[in-house]
């Protein structure tokens, strides 16, 4: 994996089978890692919120979770740059997990949502080992971590914990969290609880592929993501054109 400096903030330009062999090479090995996947939004949030710059700066994969960030990557030379989303991570994780006694913990949601969404993956995906679920209640992430919250997830000896609580609180839980867990890989995948359960509905393949996802989901979503949307990736191309 390479890391590509985009706006300040090191992003790895990988194929995706390659992101899938080397997250799988991590669980096999035990050693204690986090994934964050970034998206323009992710990025440009780094620059109000310095626990989330920390939190990227000490992943050990930051997954190019958006096609714009993709492109620059490709602009800078990494030509087999692929998206890495959050919710295509954790398909095919758990696709290729399958009857292989791979353990996952979903941590994160609206509540019912980590129900919903253990139903959705065994349909889809048979014999998947998920040893626990849990939608957290909606508050700040305090300091020093919350111990039943570490209990809680250790006590089910997870490989992998998918947490979709949204970014960058995802992110910054992670790195906080990561000392404290013994799972080998923690992953962030933002909105995959809401899609792969159905509860949101995902854009169009194409509409994905050009770079027009966000404008699928502000349609659904004026209120809560139009802040989102139009003022950070108005402040990305302002500040690439600035740079």
């Amino acid at each position: 994996m390479r890391k590509v400096q985009i706006l300040d903030v090191g992003v790895h330009a990988q194929r995706f089978d390659h992101a899938i062999s080397q997250i799988l090479e991590w669980v096999e090995e035990g050693t204690p890692r986090y994934v964050c996947t970034c998206p323009v939004y992710t990025l440009m949030i780094t620059h109000e919120i310095p626990d989330a710059k920390t939190a990227l700066d000490h992943a050990d994969m930051v997954a190019a979770d958006g096609m714009p960030i993709v492109w620059l990557q490709r602009r800078r030379g990494f030509d087999e740059a692929e998206r890495c989303y959050g919710a295509g991570l954790m398909r095919s994780i758990f696709e290729k997990t399958a009857g292989t006694g791979v353990r996952h913990f979903l941590w994160g949601g609206n509540p019912g949502i980590p129900d919903v969404l253990e139903q959705k993956l065994r349909g889809q995906y048979g014999e998947v080992n998920i040893v626990g679920r849990y939608s957290p209640p909606f508050e700040e992430i305090g300091t020093p971590p919350n111990q039943e919250a570490i209990d809680l997830i250790n006590a089910t000896k997870p490989d992998i914990v998918w947490v979709g609580l949204g970014s960058p609180k995802q992110d910054i839980w992670m790195h906080l969290y990561r000392p404290y867990l013994q799972a080998p890989v923690l992953i962030g995948v933002g909105a995959a609880f809401d899609f792969i359960s159905g509860h949101k509905r995902q854009a169009p393949q194409w509409m994905q592929e050009v770079g027009l996802e966000w404008a699928f989901r502000l349609a659904q979503e004026p209120r809560r993501l139009g802040t989102r949307y139009l003022k950070y990736n108005t402040l990305f191309i302002w500040r690439l054109l600035t740079e």
